[in-house]
C-alpha cells in the first residue's frame, strides 16, 4: 500500500510538472505572438504612411518612372530645412521611450509605439524619390524572409547568444557614429561599409533580441501588465532591427531611379 501511495505521489508530481510546462509553453507562445503582432502592426503603419506621404509629395514621373517634380509638401519634406526634423524625429521618439519606458503603462507604450511607427513612415517616404518601387518591394521581401529565419533561429536555438550581445551593441554604437560622420564626409566607400556591417549587426540583433525576449519571459516573475509592456518594448526592438536591416539592404541592392 505504501509503495502504491508513493508511486501515485510521484506520478501526480510528474503530471503537475507536465501541466506547468504546458502552461508555460502556451504562455510563451502567446507572449511572442503578441510581440510579433505589435511589430507587424507597426510595420504596416510605417509602410502605409510612407506610401501615402510619397503619393502626396511626388507630383510627376518620367516615362521610365523617375520622379520629375515634387509637390509643395514634397519640397518641404525633402528639400527644405524641415527634412532634418523629419530625419531626426524618430530618434527623438527612441530617446523618449528610453527615459519613459518604466513609467508608462502598456497601453500608453503601445500608442507611443504606433505613433513612432507613423513618424518613421514619414521619414522613410523619401526612399520612393530615390529608389524604384520594384526594388523597394524586392528588398522588403528579402528583409522579411531574412528576419523570419533569424528570429526563428533565435527562438529555437539551444545555444546562448548572450555572449555576442555586447559585441553587437558596440557594433551598433560604431554604426551610429560612422553614419553621423558620413553625413559630413559623404563618402560612398564609407557608406558601403556601413551598409555591409549594418546588415550583419542587425541580423545578429534580430536573433539575440528574440532569444532575450524569450528568456526574459521564462525566467522573470511578471504580472500581466509587465508582460504586456515587455511585449511592446520587444516589438519596438524587433521593429527597429527590421527597419534598419531593410534600409541597409536597400542601400546595397536597391535600384536607384535613373
Amino acid at each position: 500500500m505504501s509503495d502504491f501511495d508513493r508511486n501515485a505521489q510521484v506520478w501526480g508530481a510528474g503530471r503537475a510538472q507536465q501541466t506547468s510546462a504546458v502552461e508555460m509553453d502556451q504562455g510563451l507562445r502567446s507572449f511572442m505572438l503578441g510581440v510579433y503582432n505589435n511589430m507587424s502592426i507597426g510595420l504596416a503603419i510605417t509602410g502605409l504612411m510612407a506610401i501615402g506621404i510619397s503619393m502626396l509629395a511626388i507630383a510627376g514621373y518620367s516615362p521610365s518612372g523617375k520622379v520629375t517634380a515634387l509637390t509643395p509638401l514634397g519640397q518641404a519634406l525633402y528639400l527644405s530645412p524641415l527634412k532634418w526634423v523629419v530625419m531626426l524625429a524618430p530618434l527623438a521618439f527612441i530617446f523618449f521611450f528610453s527615459f519613459k519606458a518604466e513609467s508608462m503603462s502598456s497601453s500608453t507604450a503601445r500608442a507611443m509605439f504606433f505613433a513612432f511607427a507613423a513618424v518613421m513612415g514619414i521619414s522613410l517616404s523619401s526612399i520612393f524619390v530615390v529608389f524604384t518601387g520594384e526594388s523597394i518591394a524586392k528588398v522588403f521581401f528579402i528583409t522579411a524572409a531574412s528576419f523570419a529565419g533569424l528570429s526563428l533561429f533565435g527562438y529555437t536555438t539551444k545555444k546562448s547568444l548572450s555572449g555576442i550581445g555586447s559585441f553587437l551593441i558596440m557594433g551598433l554604437i560604431g554604426l551610429v557614429i560612422a553614419s553621423v560622420v558620413n553625413i559630413f564626409l559623404a563618402s560612398s566607400a564609407l557608406s558601403f561599409a556601413i551598409s555591409v556591417i549594418g546588415v550583419l549587426v542587425f541580423a545578429g540583433l534580430t536573433a539575440w533580441d528574440t532569444q532575450r525576449l524569450k528568456e526574459m519571459y521564462l525566467y522573470s516573475d511578471m504580472d500581466s501588465e509587465s508582460a504586456a509592456k515587455l511585449s511592446v518594448n520587444g516589438a519596438l526592438s524587433l521593429y527597429l532591427n527590421f527597419v534598419n536591416m531593410f534600409q541597409m539592404l536597400l542601400s546595397l541592392f536597391g535600384s536607384k531611379q535613373e
